[in-house]
């Protein structure tokens, strides 16, 4: 049995007609991204940490600012990077400080998802739930070279995901049965656990089932609808008979 039939014993992906997705993490490969920016920003103030390190420590940081009152995604980053300074004792520059959001721009898409975005646009509504700022993300739809039906950010919302308050926006703006909606993401503290608690079905892309990697998402226990290590897999379960 293949794995994509393997798959469709859990969920029948047909049922839906819009297909809603985080976007870093799931789509654009942001831990690449992060350590491009913190590695030799942290290496250029003495601070030799390992990828682990970094990304538990912006997960941390990130997942604290968040928390409070809404701020721009722009800003949160910025303080990300001055929360490394405090820890680590040196204060980061202007320009370091502007640096990890000035480099979402050249945040790319894993390989596996522009075809498998081109595919599931065949046949479904695509929607962006993200914790990110407008102008932010509009760098990264350059880049999967799809177009979305609905893009609903933070900046938005004025809140951050596990915010019920993203999704029922997401949910109010999409105006079809929460049956009919299926929730795609890598994170299950920040998207899994929320969406299931609204009545939306899931689908876990666990890239860690198969790549080596720290976990940046946040976890949480949950259980999703439907597990797949990739967004090939899901593709082509909308293509099988």
């Amino acid at each position: 049995m293949n794995q994509a039939m393997e798959y469709k014993k859990v969920i029948y992906i047909h049922q839906y007609k819009a297909l809603t997705f985080d976007c870093y993490g799931t789509l654009i490969d942001w831990e690449n991204g992060i350590l491009g920016v913190l590695k030799p920003l942290l290496l250029a103030h003495n601070t030799n940490l390992d990828d682990a390190q970094i990304l538990e420590l912006f997960a941390e940081f990130e997942a604290e600012l968040e928390k409070g009152d809404y701020i721009k995604y722009r800003e949160v980053l910025k303080r990300v990077v001055q929360k490394f300074g405090e820890r680590f004792g040196f204060e980061p520059t202007a320009d370091e400080l502007n640096s990890l959001a000035d480099s979402i721009q050249d945040w790319l898409p894993f390989s596996d998802t522009i075809e498998a975005l081109k595919t599931l646009k065949q046949k479904f509504k695509l929607v962006i739930i993200s914790n990110v700022d407008d102008d932010l993300f509009a760098f990264s739809a350059k880049h999967l070279q799809v177009e979305f039906d609905q893009i609903i950010t933070a900046e938005q919302a004025k809140s951050y995901k596990p915010s019920l308050n993203n999704f029922r926006l997401a949910i109010e703006r999409i105006d079809l049965p929460l049956e009919q909606i299926l929730h795609v993401a890598a994170s299950v503290y920040h998207d899994i656990v929320t969406a299931k608690s609204l009545g939306l079905s899931t689908v876990w892309v666990n890239r860690r089932a198969v790549q080596k990697g720290i976990n940046t998402t946040g976890s949480a226990i949950s259980q999703p609808d439907l597990e797949v290590p990739d967004l090939k897999t899901l593709a082509a379960l909308s293509s099988a008979k």
